[in-house]
């Protein structure tokens, strides 16, 4: 009998696997990429909601939390995952400005934000009330973490690539049996196919569609993130991650032309160099209408976690 199975292998259960790990628990993962937000994701940590000015929730606190299970994970699989790059927020006007002065003296957000006005220097960036720098900001690689964990763990035998049978679970009172597998708990780490799960379809989950485009604009020259109707993320080679929107009724993710007209719409606004589409993706972000993780027990059953 192994400790925990766990379904689910996007950022949640990487979090989770680490966890077991470091405490010597058994475990194996079942997994079949369906949920892609976690691939899709544009990877920014960032500790302040850019357009209110106000900070996230408990950002102090999860950003050093995050910083240092990132370094550990890098150290452990060899690879580089955090890339230290600048956040600029482009103002709209001068009461734009006056309104990032005011957050930046709040205590809790003064250390986030940079009382210093950036003169815009790219000719591709139109900007003329200058920008604003969040501090302590960079870009988790995503692709490059789920895909090399999962190399990890189907070489140590730890993953099922294969999706979930519900009706192949039988939940016992001191231990749960999926086909031949026997664990004393389980634990579902699923994104939106938690809407999907007979045990806890009743969370408030919602769900929200976001869509990213990456583009090729040679002359743009960037290196920093550019905050305006959206973000624009040097991914390096000329390319650059474009996002998001937000959608709250569509649940696939199929790429719309909505939303792609929406995201040039909102790129038109300030970006002023030629470019071309190189790829449109979507995901479905695994939202709660305030924002607050979906973590725990089953009220009936005390061996099924998500």
């Amino acid at each position: 009998m192994i400790d925990y199975l766990v379904i689910g292998l996007g950022l949640a259960g990487i979090s989770f696997c680490e966890q077991l790990e470091e405490n010597n628990k058994r475990f194996l993962v079942v997994n079949d990429g369906s949920q892609t937000s976690s691939l899709v994701a544009g990877g920014l940590y960032n500790p302040v909601i850019l357009k209110r000015f106000t900070l996230a929730w408990n950002a102090d606190v999860q950003l050093d939390t995050a910083m240092r299970f990132y370094n550990r994970l890098e150290s452990k699989m060899g690879v580089r995952l955090d890339a230290k790059i600048r956040i600029y927020r482009k103002f709209a006007s001068i009461e734009e400005q006056n309104l990032w002065f005011e957050a930046a003296d709040k205590p809790r957000l003064s250390k986030f934000l940079s009382t210093r006005i950036i003169e815009n220097e790219n000719e591709s960036i139109d900007a003329p009330y200058g920008l604003g720098e969040v501090l302590h900001t960079g870009k988790i690689d995503t692709k490059t973490l789920v895909g090399t964990y999962k190399f990890l763990l189907e070489k140590r035998g730890k993953l099922l690539a294969k999706s979930f049978d519900f009706d192949a679970l039988i939940v016992e009172k001191e231990y749960v049996k999926y086909k031949s597998i026997k664990a004393r708990k389980i634990v579902f780490a699923t994104g939106f196919g938690l809407k999907s799960n007979p045990f806890f379809n009743y969370l408030p989950l919602q769900g929200n569609k976001g869509e990213l485009m990456t583009i090729k604009a040679p002359r743009l020259k960037e290196r920093s993130i550019i905050k305006s109707g959206v973000f624009i993320i040097p991914l390096g080679e000329d390319l650059y991650r474009v996002g998001a929107t937000y959608e709250r009724t569509d649940k696939s993710n199929t790429p719309t032309t909505t939303a792609k007209n929406e995201l040039l719409h909102k790129l038109h606004t300030f970006l002023k160099c030629d470019y071309e589409i190189a790829d449109h993706v979507a995901g479905i972000r695994p939202t709660v209408a305030d924002r607050r993780p979906l973590v725990g027990l089953h009220p009936k059953h005390r061996n099924l976690i998500v």
